[in-house]
């Protein structure tokens, strides 16, 4: 996910919402990466969560929901680049300090090396934040909302501010709150939630980013339920924790996938569209650039869904035509993509669950005969600002399977990814027990996977 290139090889696939070309660039990863089992727990973890400390990146610290008892967060943290991991459960109990935490983590960490998380808590769904200064050794609660019964919160940290959106239910409304961040655990007051405008300011599943003059982004999918498909909007505020707030939304694209789209890899839990942003702040070429990722499906065959991947040069009111990030020539899934950008570099990295391996016919890809129900992880990179992605390669040394888990979570509606210093760190759920560590085994619960993915 760098390869050096000599020439650039256009594949252009026809896809239901157009003309969409799968632009790719010569050269190939030569070997999968070293796994880390980073929770080595009993037990499923799904719904993971990753962050890359700036300020010293062999500090990583990975998250998963835990769907099974015990209830709360597992919590992962290196300190030396995957080799050794130290790990904890939080808000198992309403005693904990960060209160019963229910699912929904996700992590941000800024330029002075603060780690933030959202999360919701299981007695009524609040959002809340939480702010570790300790490399995520320890966490304390800072902020709760009380928007009662959120969805999946997002949140991102970047020009001297974090800002966490979300889904505000009775209606699915999207709102955003915001606080200014001085230093190490320094910060100001968090803002009153500020919603996105209708019409199409009601939606789920969605993302935040902050690009690099404080301005703010949020994206989401207009269904929520269903296998109808949907509508990806975005929304700017274009000054930030100023007094402007969110503009009309921006339809970018529209997704055949629904919000609960079952496939055979997802077959309880489904998968939505899952769009989600990565704005460059690199002061490179593509300096403001804002990408979007997201899940196709190709009509007519409810099986076949491609990652798609489109940019921004004008803070969202137009789009770039969607380039097919997965260059396999199967019609087999892949899902739930994660990006990252390497703010040192301007390079943009992605990584998804995917099934192209799994033919039903046996090898390394199948784990049971049946087609298109095992997965690996599979990357990518860009660095030429999204005009253009590297050969994909595989990440996962194993390969896994939902059913197997025996869940009903399977391995949740996410997962995510980070990228600094060059190297670039997907998370996903993994029941291969490739590493052999694996309390439970092989085949049988998932643990928190990651991998250090470098990108020259």
């Amino acid at each position: 996910m760098g390869r050096r290139s000599s020439r650039i090889l256009v594949v252009v696939a026809l896809a239901l919402t157009g003309l969409l070309a799968t632009t790719t660039l010569a050269g190939a990863a030569t070997s999968i990466p070293t796994n880390f089992d980073s929770s080595v727990m009993s037990g499923n973890e799904a719904e993971d969560a990753i962050g890359i400390n700036p300020t010293n990146t062999s500090n990583v610290v990975t998250m998963a929901t835990l769907p099974d008892a015990p209830a709360g967060l597992s919590v992962n943290v290196t300190t030396n680049a995957g080799h050794s991991w130290s790990h904890r459960i939080i808000g198992a109990t309403a005693g904990d300090p960060l209160g019963p935490i229910c699912c929904d983590e996700q992590l941000a960490w800024d330029q002075y090396g603060n780690l933030w998380m959202a999360y919701l808590v299981n007695t009524n769904g609040d959002v809340l934040v939480a702010l570790s200064t300790d490399g995520g050794k320890s966490f304390r609660t800072v902020e709760d909302l009380q928007t009662k019964f959120g969805d999946q919160p997002s949140i991102a940290a970047a020009a001297n501010s974090v800002w966490v959106s979300f889904t505000a239910s009775p209606g699915t409304q999207i709102e955003a709150f915001g606080a200014p961040v001085f230093g190490l655990g320094q910060f100001g007051s968090f803002s009153a939630p500020e919603p996105v405008p209708s019409p199409g300011g009601n939606g789920d599943y969605g993302d935040t980013a902050v690009g690099p003059s404080g301005q703010v982004m949020v994206t989401y999918q207009n269904s929520t339920n269903g296998q109808g498909g949907a509508d990806i909007y975005t929304a700017v505020d274009p000054d930030g924790l100023g007094s402007l707030g969110f503009n009309t939304p921006t339809l970018a694209a529209h997704s055949h996938v629904g919000g609960f789209d079952r496939i055979p890899a997802q077959p309880d839990r489904t998968i939505d569209a899952e769009a989600n942003l990565a704005w460059d702040r690199s002061g490179g070429v593509h300096n403001g650039r804002v990408y979007l990722v997201w899940t196709q499906e190709v009509q007519g065959d409810k099986d076949d869904t491609d990652i798609m991947l489109q940019h921004s040069d004008d803070n969202g009111a137009t789009w770039s035509p969607a380039i097919r990030v997965n260059d396999d020539r199967t019609s087999n899934s892949q899902y739930d993509p994660a990006i990252a950008l390497d703010e040192a570099t301007g390079t943009l990295a992605l990584s998804w669950y995917d099934t192209r391996n799994d033919l039903g016919t046996g090898g390394s890809g199948d784990t049971n005969g049946i087609p298109n129900d095992d997965f690996q992880i599979w990357a990518t990179y860009s660095r030429d600002g999204g005009a253009s992605v590297a050969p994909n390669f595989r990440v996962s040394r194993g390969t896994s399977n939902a059913v197997d888990a025996n869940s009903g979570f399977d391995v949740g509606d996410y997962t995510h990814a980070a990228f600094a210093g060059g190297t670039f760190w997907p998370a996903w759920s993994d029941n291969s027990n490739s590493t052999g560590n694996n309390p439970d085994g092989t085949l049988h619960q998932f643990d928190l996977y990651t991998a250090k993915v470098p990108i020259p």
